[in-house]
C-alpha cells in the first residue's frame, strides 16, 4: 500500500503530523507493506526567494495580532510538538520561500534519501538555529542526508532542476482537493487531512487496507493544518 503525504517544511502541523503518522504506522499490523512517499506543497509559492524574515513578525502581521499573541500561538504548536517528542523553538526562526527545499527533496527521492532529508530539514527549521532558506544550509543538509555535495549544489544552482516535479505534485494536490497540509492519501482511495492523532492514522491505514472507498476520517475537520492563509491556531 502506498501513502502519499503532501506537506511543506514551513508548516508546523506537517512537522507534528509526520511524527503522529509514524506512530500510527508503527501500530499498523501491515506496516512493512506500506510505501511512504512525500509530495510537495508550497504554502506561500509567490513569496520571493530573497524575502525571509522572523516567524513571529510574520504571524503578528498575518493575523493582526501583537507579538505577545504571536508568541502564544507558537507556544501552542510547541506544546503539541513536545508531546510527540519533537524539539521546537518558539523564538528566532525564519520564514521564507520553500521552493528550493522541495526541489532538493525530489533529488533526495530519486537517490533514495527523501525521508532522511525531510527529517533533517524539519529539525533544522523547527528545533535548531539553522535557516533552511539559506543555500549553504540546504547544501549541508543534503550532504548530511547522504547526497553527493556536487549534485546537491548543481540542483540548487539550477532553478529548473526538479521544478516541474514540484509543480506536478502541487497540481495533483489541487486535483485531489487538498487546500491545506498535511494531507495524506492512502492508495488513492482514502484521504486524511491535518495533523490527526496517531490512532486516527492507524484506523485510516486499516480501512484503506480493507479497500474501502475514498472518504474523510471521522474527526478530521478538527485537525490542525496549514493552508495558504496560514496555520490554524487558537487565539490565546
Amino acid at each position: 500500500m502506498r501513502v502519499e503525504i503532501w506537506s511543506d517544511i514551513a508548516c508546523p502541523w506537517c512537522y507534528v503530523g509526520k511524527a503522529r503518522f509514524e506512530k500510527g504506522l508503527e501500530a499498523f499490523a501491515h506496516r512493512d507493506d506500506v510505501e511512504v512517499v512525500h509530495r510537495s506543497f508550497e504554502l506561500d509559492p509567490h513569496r520571493a526567494k530573497s524575502d525571509t524574515g522572523p516567524v513571529l513578525e510574520m504571524l503578528a502581521k498575518k493575523y493582526g495580532r501583537t507579538l505577545d499573541e504571536a508568541r502564544a500561538m507558537e507556544q501552542h504548536v510547541a506544546t503539541n510538538a513536545h508531546a510527540e517528542g519533537l524539539g521546537y523553538r518558539t523564538e528566532g526562526r525564519d520564514h521564507g520561500n520553500t521552493f528550493d527545499i522541495h526541489r532538493l527533496l525530489h533529488l533526495a527521492k530519486a537517490r533514495g534519501r527523501q525521508s532522511e532529508l525531510l527529517d533533517l530539514a524539519y529539525r533544522a527549521n523547527f528545533a535548531e538555529e539553522r535557516s533552511v532558506f539559506d543555500t549553504e544550509t540546504l547544501a549541508a543538509l543534503g550532504v548530511e542526508a547522504g547526497l553527493d555535495e556536487a549534485e546537491v549544489r548543481a540542483v540548487l544552482a539550477d532553478e529548473s532542476a526538479y521544478a516541474e516535479a514540484v509543480r506536478e505534485d502541487e497540481r495533483e494536490a489541487a486535483e485531489l482537493g487538498a487546500n491545506s497540509v498535511p494531507f495524506f492519501v492512502l492508495d488513492r482511495r482514502y484521504g486524511v487531512s491535518g495533523g490527526q492523532p496517531a490512532e486516527v492514522f492507524t484506523q485510516a491505514l486499516e480501512q484503506a487496507w480493507q479497500g474501502r472507498v475514498l472518504q474523510p476520517v471521522g474527526g478530521e475537520a478538527d485537525a490542525e493544518a496549514c493552508g495558504p492563509d496560514g496555520c490554524e491556531v487558537p487565539r490565546a
